[in-house]
């Protein structure tokens, strides 16, 4: 009876022995684990089993990290390219764990000197020649977006990479707007362009394509806006080219958040802060405003972010001491105000303490938070020559230069100012825009521009919900067809519920 046991235990083993390899992997290292608990005797061999199918699965996971080219849309200013650095080391020691291939991680402002290469579609080339024989994506993402190796692997599984895929999270926008030019103006619903915060992918085929047609057809001189929507405009070629495939593993939670299971990709959707906020005095605010606007955009200013400035002046074409406005001597003009701007960092150096590191030039029509601002600028060495806010691009194909759209906000330390104002760059007229004109002067002097996605040229209302649902915004612009000391208390003020004429107040982001 016992020998019949123990030969009907032998034939089951080998039985099912046959069975493990005609079984798919994963269902064959499960297998394998459930007979060596059935009988001490088969451990010696399953081991082996279990070795080999381990193997394969680091084999196979290290052939794909090796096809994908991480790409990190750095900066090279010393808070940014810190952070940068350290988002690659996290890539690379997950892909150690993994096994023994690792992966090609980049830092933008390290691949190439191109003022324009932040911008992307110059890089198409490059990354052509370099990548576009061995590898099968190549997977962008900023600084702190952060990135799961092996959900990121598993999702990229899905999609055939012989073939164009353009992947990410979709935005887009609830209705036409001024910073994408009104584009599908009958229904902006319809097309979709990537959050740069959540990671977004090319397949090499489609980088091969790009790449083609901009040996052929070279960018146009022309303005960089919102580089998300511009980049997913030229994929997309008016439809001969593919549409944004959103892929729900791409997602803008904090890490921390009880929806990322599911997710490849989290973003770090705070408020940077180094330290202690930099105190009051060290930020000195200057306001361009003009004699008509005294009346109706002031006020605003003086209802909302005022009182959170410790130094601020108003600079004006007229003295007027209600305010009160300084006249710098410079007419005003209908457009540029490069004169006035110019005048403001002349007497920002002059006659201001030079124990104040920072300047922040502002319009009357600007809505900023100070408080934050503030927060922001501690990490930020004003021994450095920082000039920050909302970066904008004109020529960038073509070797043009980036910029500080006025608008948001323009934030300078007080060595970027000395600096410019040693060198002999000045405006070519009174009226040319002073925005333009500074990126053109830091740009010659090797400055670079630092952009922070938390300054905004337009209105809440001109953005994407979701875009600004994982931001803590630092400023926006224009007054136009909104209720500016409402936006600024929704979306500015230091609290959600801030106190305004001895009331508490609170207002629904989903109404602006």
């Amino acid at each position: 009876m016992s020998r019949e046991l123990g030969c009907s235990r032998w034939l089951l083993f080998a039985a099912c022995t046959h069975l493990v390899f005609l079984l798919p992997p994963l269902r064959a290292r499960a297998f394998a684990v459930s007979v060596v608990s059935e009988g001490a005797e088969d451990e010696t061999e399953l081991p082996v089993l279990q070795k080999t199918e381990k193997s394969r699965t680091i084999s196979k996971i290290g052939r794909e990290l090796k096809g994908i080219v991480f790409v990190i849309q750095s900066q090279s200013n010393s808070f940014h390219s810190k952070r940068a650095e350290d988002l690659k080391r996290d890539i690379l020691k997950q892909a150690v764990d993994l096994g023994k291939e690792l992966p090609t991680v980049l830092l933008i402002h390290q691949i190439n000197r191109h003022e324009g290469a932040w911008t992307i579609l110059p890089l198409m080339r490059d990354f052509s020649v370099t990548y576009g024989r061995n590898s099968s994506w190549i997977f962008f993402c900023e600084e702190d977006t952060r990135i799961q190796v092996v959900k990121l692997l598993e999702t990229l599984r899905r999609f055939d990479k012989s073939k164009e895929w353009f992947l990410g999270k979709a935005l887009y926008d609830e209705e036409s707007t001024i910073i994408h030019h009104y584009a599908f103006a009958e229904n902006p619903t319809v097309f979709k362009f990537p959050d740069f915060a959540a990671g977004w992918a090319l397949s090499i085929p489609l980088v091969n394509k790009l790449a083609k047609k901009l040996k052929s057809e070279p960018l146009k001189s022309d303005f960089t806006i919102d580089l998300k929507h511009e980049i997913a405009l030229y994929i997309w070629q008016k439809g001969e080219g593919p549409h944004l495939t959103p892929v729900p593993e791409f997602c803008t939670d904090d890490v921390d958040s009880y929806k990322v299971d599911h997710c490849a990709t989290t973003f770090s959707n705070f408020l940077p802060l180094c330290g202690e906020p930099v105190n009051k005095e060290d930020v000195f605010v200057a306001v361009k405003t003009c004699r008509k606007f005294h009346g109706d955009r002031i006020p605003v200013v003086k209802q909302t972010w005022e009182r959170e400035a410790a130094l601020i002046e108003y600079y004006s074409d007229y003295a007027d001491i209600s305010i009160p406005t300084i006249d710098l001597g410079i007419p005003n003009t209908d457009r540029g105000h490069c004169g006035k701007t110019f005048a403001i960092l002349e007497r920002f150096l002059n006659h201001t303490s030079p124990r104040t590191p920072w300047l922040v030039v502002v319009d009357d029509d600007t809505l900023i938070s100070i408080f934050r601002l503030r927060k922001l600028l501690s990490c930020y060495d004003p021994n450095e020559p920082v000039f920050l806010g909302e970066r904008y691009g004109y020529g960038l194909g073509t070797g043009g230069y980036s910029y500080i759209t006025g608008g948001g906000g323009m934030v300078f330390s007080r060595t970027a100012v000395q600096k410019l104002l040693a060198s002999k760059c000045r405006c070519y007229s009174m009226d040319a825009p002073d925005d333009m004109v500074l990126g053109m002067c830091f740009s010659g002097l090797g400055i670079p521009i630092t952009h922070s996605p938390l300054f905004h040229q337009a209105r809440p209302m001109d953005y994407p919900k979701d875009y600004l649902s994982h931001q803590i915004p630092v400023s926006f612009h224009k007054h136009w067809n909104i209720d500016p000391v409402k936006v600024y208390f929704t979306w500015l003020a230091p609290n959600t519920e801030e106190s305004h004429n001895g009331k508490k107040v609170g207002y629904n982001r989903e109404d602006l």
